[in-house]
């Protein structure tokens, strides 16, 4: 990912200086889609990082800051994960699992059809908002930090959607979209303009404000097919 080297006056958050009880540090990130992690080195590592590169950032958390954050030593992140490239990737992955797996948790409880249930998208993004330690996706952040034509972390985040715009995609068909794909890559913009607005500003709002526009581009685009038909 071409990180650069840690420089040797790197300032140490001050929640890495402090002993972390386990029961916190298990907690990863800390968020209510964040991953949980268990009290084994390698996982008191991947939590370490998370809560630090989420709330930090990925350049500016080094290895020394994990190691204080985690109670182990520099050597054990080595041992576990290679170096602070690879430790970053596993953090993505694990931390995309666990956002897939509680959004999915979430979507499974919406009742309705497909409108109702692509318009419920927002309704949970909100609740994610809400989250005090709300930090914004890791992955947008990732890119905003990284070189944008880093193949590996494009990789990584084309995996973390595929499952979404996938869920998405059939929503659209279901509900009868002329071109569901058209309204993946609209809802898709809509939910990632909604996380950013949402990290800048610290206002869980824009949720509500991408529902509205999504409803638009729904019924928009069920019209636009209702009109073809008699063609």
């Amino acid at each position: 990912m071409n990180i650069r080297s840690e420089p040797a006056d790197e300032a140490t958050p001050a929640d890495a200086r402090a002993l972390v009880a386990d029961d916190e540090l298990c907690l990863g990130a800390g968020t209510v889609c964040s991953a949980r992690y268990r009290t084994t080195t390698s996982d008191r590592v991947l939590a370490a990082a998370s809560w630090l590169f989420c709330h930090h950032g990925f350049q500016a958390t080094g290895v020394d800051a994990i190691a204080r954050r985690a109670g182990t030593a520099k050597t054990s992140l080595y041992k576990h994960f290679g170096n602070k490239e690879q430790l970053i990737e596993a953090v993505l992955e694990r931390e995309g699992a666990a956002w897939r797996s509680w959004f999915f948790t979430e979507m499974g409880k919406i009742e309705g059809g497909p409108e109702e249930r692509l318009l419920a998208v927002f309704d949970i993004l909100a609740t994610w908002f809400r989250d005090p330690n709300f930090f914004g996706c890791p992955f947008i952040n990732a890119l905003g930090e990284f070189d944008i034509n880093n193949a590996r972390l494009r990789r990584l985040l084309a995996a973390h959607k595929t499952h979404l715009n996938g869920w998405i995609a059939a929503q659209a068909e279901m509900a009868g979209a002329r071109d569901p794909q058209a309204i993946v890559a609209q809802v898709t913009l809509l939910i990632d303009g909604a996380i950013v607005a949402a990290q800048a500003s610290g206002n869980a709002d824009y949720a509500r404000h991408a529902r509205d526009l999504a409803a638009l581009l729904i019924a928009g685009a069920k019209t636009h097919k209702a009109r073809r038909l008699p063609a």
